[in-house]
């Protein structure tokens, strides 16, 4: 791609100045670009409830939506609420899920999470993070996923693809080297009616373009203020 003056200038401004004063700048630039791009984002995964999409996150660990898409339906035609899979056991859960990641780990945790939701929170799913982790299975990331995309709250879930576009994009500084402070910088930058549409821009953005081991930079939009145009990076 042939550089502009223009385009050689935003580079200059978003490379060289230090991280933090210019990463309102950085952030506005990226978040337009998907608000006017991809205005409308969310979740890949299929679902018709809020206990289907806590099963279907559950699901995607370690897992590509499209493999939890193919093996959803039937699960959920036979076991369409908690109640219901509270009655079954893990055997069962396999004659569905067999086919998705670490099937018989998840086949435990999808019964004990649903008995834990018919138990202790009467059938209803819980809406914050503390009492969604104590569910079997439910990591921060599930539990963020489900505030955000079923109950609309301003929380970043963080995955490995958050997690990585983050950092490669200049959105975080190095010592946010966990999830929990990837999460915690993302949503004291993000303004908070974005933020739940911000882990989708994230997430498609890090599956689709800018992959772990052979990122797409040809197909990029933010070639010209990546920071791997920076001498020394780990992406030169």
């Amino acid at each position: 791609m042939a550089y502009t003056a223009k385009h050689e200038i935003k580079t200059m401004i978003f490379l060289v100045t230090p991280f933090f004063l210019f990463i309102f700048a950085r952030y506005t630039y990226i978040i337009d670009y998907f608000k006017e791009h991809q205005p409308e984002v969310t979740t890949q995964l299929d679902f018709g409830s809020a206990f289907q999409l806590l099963c279907a996150t559950l699901l995607s660990a370690q897992c590509t939506d499209k493999r939890v898409n193919e093996v959803t339906p039937a699960l959920f035609r036979r076991y369409p609420t908690a109640e219901l899979m509270a009655k079954a056991e893990p055997e069962d859960m396999l004659e569905f899920i067999r086919s998705v990641s670490y099937p018989n780990s998840k086949a435990r945790h999808l019964v004990e999470m649903a008995r834990m939701i018919v138990t202790d929170f009467k059938g209803e799913i819980p809406d914050t993070t503390a009492e969604l982790v104590k569910l079997p299975g439910v990591g921060r990331k599930t539990a963020n996923v489900l505030q955000a995309v079923w109950f609309g709250k301003a929380v970043m879930a963080v995955d490995t693809h958050v997690y990585r576009v983050a950092h490669r994009m200049g959105l975080v500084p190095p010592t946010a080297n966990t999830p929990l402070k990837v999460e915690e910088v993302l949503e004291k930058s993000i303004n908070k009616e974005d933020i739940p549409r911000a882990h989708h821009w994230l997430l498609l953005h890090g599956r689709y373009v800018c992959q772990s081991a052979k990122p797409k930079c040809d197909k990029c939009p933010f070639g010209d203020i990546c920071p791997k145009l920076l001498k020394g990076s780990k992406l030169e």
